[in-house]
């Protein structure tokens, strides 16, 4: 095994981060993000890839964004109870960039990579709000790292729960579709996949 001393040699310069959202819809150009959280995976020489801080935030709507009620019903989320305490879409794309560029800095880094559980979903939707609000986003336009399909490799399973399973790490169906409890779960599941793989330990059993 090669000992990795820092995340950017590890991965040519990138910086892995862990993203989930929840949106009102399938559509990026027209559903809105309603929650977003972002985890951190941190590399200790000791003990290798390691599950970091998380970031995470309720969203209002967009103006116009379209509210399709079987996702609501699906990820029991009601956009506008007064307990979310969310805040604009933008407002909250600007404060959960922020702990990632601050990570690249301390990293050395020069892009953020989205790791994700089939992370296309969670990219486009990343993409399309920051052309909504012109912001510059801190990820990689088209990489990233997919855990549904790492997963699928590894454990033979690509739906989270399942894979969470085979790697004997602990779920709570009942926390399922919140962002930030997927998101960790998506990171700790990331993070075994790495170690299992730097230890040797190709075909996981």
């Amino acid at each position: 095994m090669k000992e990795w001393h820092n995340i950017h040699e590890r991965f040519r310069g990138f910086l892995p981060v862990v993203v989930d959202v929840e949106t009102s819809g399938l559509h990026p150009e027209r559903n809105s993000l309603l929650e977003m959280a972002v985890v951190m995976v941190d590399y200790q020489p000791e003990l290798g890839f390691v599950v970091g801080e998380s970031f995470s935030e309720h969203i209002e709507p967009f103006e116009g964004a379209e509210l399709d009620p079987k996702s609501l019903a699906f990820n029991k989320i009601d956009p506008f109870h007064p307990l979310r305490f969310a805040m604009p879409e933008k407002d909250a794309l600007k404060k959960l960039f922020a702990p990632v560029k601050d990570a690249l800095k301390r990293h050395q880094c020069q892009r953020a990579v989205l790791v994700g559980h089939n992370a296309w979903f969670d990219l486009q939707f990343l993409q399309h709000a920051c052309v909504r609000h012109n912001l510059k986003s801190p990820f990689h336009p088209f990489t990233s790292f997919d855990t549904a399909t790492l997963a699928g490799i590894a454990y033979g399973q690509t739906v989270l729960a399942k894979a969470l399973s085979a790697a004997q790490i602990a779920f709570d169906s009942k926390e399922a579709h919140s962002a930030l409890y997927d998101a960790q779960k998506t990171a700790e599941l990331f993070c075994k996949i790495l170690n299992r793989f730097e230890h040797g330990n190709h075909l996981i059993k």
